[in-house]
């Protein structure tokens, strides 16, 4: 499917808390995907170093994956999404575009961006779907949270994650408050382990949703040039390494060295975030690295990539569900740890992961 001129692209906004799910429903719908579409995957991260490219990675010619991290596209790098939107749309041409932003981002402000009169004419927004763990509603800070009720508010359907591992009063809890909201919802379903029917992103409902918190995430002022209206049928394409952050790809940040990572922090209100990145003849032990990934505490999210004695494995955890596999990503070793409270420990930490180090 060829896109032409005046051709406006599918597009879908999958959200949701740290830790609901979102990647990893997003992979399940790229499994779905029509033979023959090229899909293009923009990934928003809170944290500097990106991981999502790593998770998301398919052997599809027809699957592009872009990253944006440092902080969320709808307010401290806004300035930096709409650009890097505009050129990742011209670069890949999709069918479809999907779009995560990050776990704090409000949804709001991505929309208001997509509905500009930059992308007016090039975007056809679809349904948003909002993913909940229904544990994050028994945390009060969580529920109280603006920017947590208007990624429901705004979502045309709600889908809960992680049923497999929550009481059913839990969940049936959660359901009604989510009915309780107004305009109710088109949809709310439940699922494990992030499968959604990819027939969801198309169907039609005729209902127009404003945030409850408009200003929940203001956006700072930038000294930017105005973006000119897309135009998809521009043959002036640039060539961007979307696998890396804008901290990553500045000359400014040296490279890492032999037992010498890169460390990237960043923080918002009530969150801490820190990444690392290893020089690739960095080589792990395993089972020392599992053991202190696996149980470190607390963690709202934690994934990480990393080059190991027997293989390259992926590590993915949120909360209280930890995966691994093995990856096929082979650049460096990385990681990105997310804290819902702010610490002074990622010196001690990160000599920990050293010693993770095969020797």
């Amino acid at each position: 499917m060829a896109w032409s001129r005046g051709k406006r692209i599918p597009t879908n906004l999958i959200v949701g808390f740290f830790g609901s799910g979102k990647t990893s429903a997003i992979t399940k719908l790229i499994n779905q995907r029509p033979a023959g579409e090229k899909w293009s995957i923009l990934i928003n991260e809170f944290g500097e170093v990106s991981i999502d490219h790593a998770m998301v990675e398919s052997d599809q010619e027809e699957i592009a994956v872009g990253e944006l991290g440092g902080g969320c596209a709808c307010c401290t790098v806004a300035f930096v999404f709409r650009p890097m939107l505009a050129q990742f749309i011209r670069q890949t041409k999709p069918d479809r575009l999907i779009l995560e932003p990050s776990g704090i981002s409000h949804p709001a402000k991505v929309i208001d961006i997509l509905r500009s009169p930059n992308f007016a004419d090039a975007i056809d927004l679809r349904n948003i779907i909002c993913l909940i763990d229904p544990q994050d509603f028994e945390d009060d800070r969580k529920r109280e949270s603006e920017v947590f009720q208007d990624q429901i508010h705004l979502a045309d359907i709600v889908i809960m994650n992680w049923t497999d591992k929550r009481d059913r009063e839990l969940i049936d809890r959660c359901r009604a408050w989510v009915e309780s909201f107004r305009p109710p919802k088109q949809l709310i379903l439940e699922t494990s382990f992030g499968v959604i029917d990819s027939e969801l992103l198309d169907m039609k409902f005729d209902l127009t949703r404003f945030p409850l918190f408009a200003d929940a995430h203001p956006v700072p002022e930038q000294n930017q040039t105005e973006l000119q209206v897309l135009d998809l049928a521009s043959d002036r394409h640039h060539h961007v390494d979307h696998s890396d952050t804008q901290a990553q790809t500045s000359s400014a940040h040296p490279r890492p060295a032999p037992r010498q990572p890169l460390r990237f922090q960043n923080d918002a209100p009530g969150y801490d975030a820190c990444g690392w990145i290893f020089h690739v003849d960095d080589i792990f032990d395993r089972d020392r690295l599992l053991d202190l990934l696996g149980y470190v505490q607390p963690v709202v999210r934690l994934k990480g990539v990393f080059r190991c004695q027997d293989d390259w494995w992926l590590i993915n955890r949120a909360k209280d569900g930890t995966s691994y596999a093995p990856s096929a990503y082979r650049r460096d070793s990385r990681l990105e740890m997310i804290l819902d409270s702010k610490t002074s420990g990622w010196n001690e930490f990160e000599n920990k992961l050293l010693q993770c180090l095969a020797e």
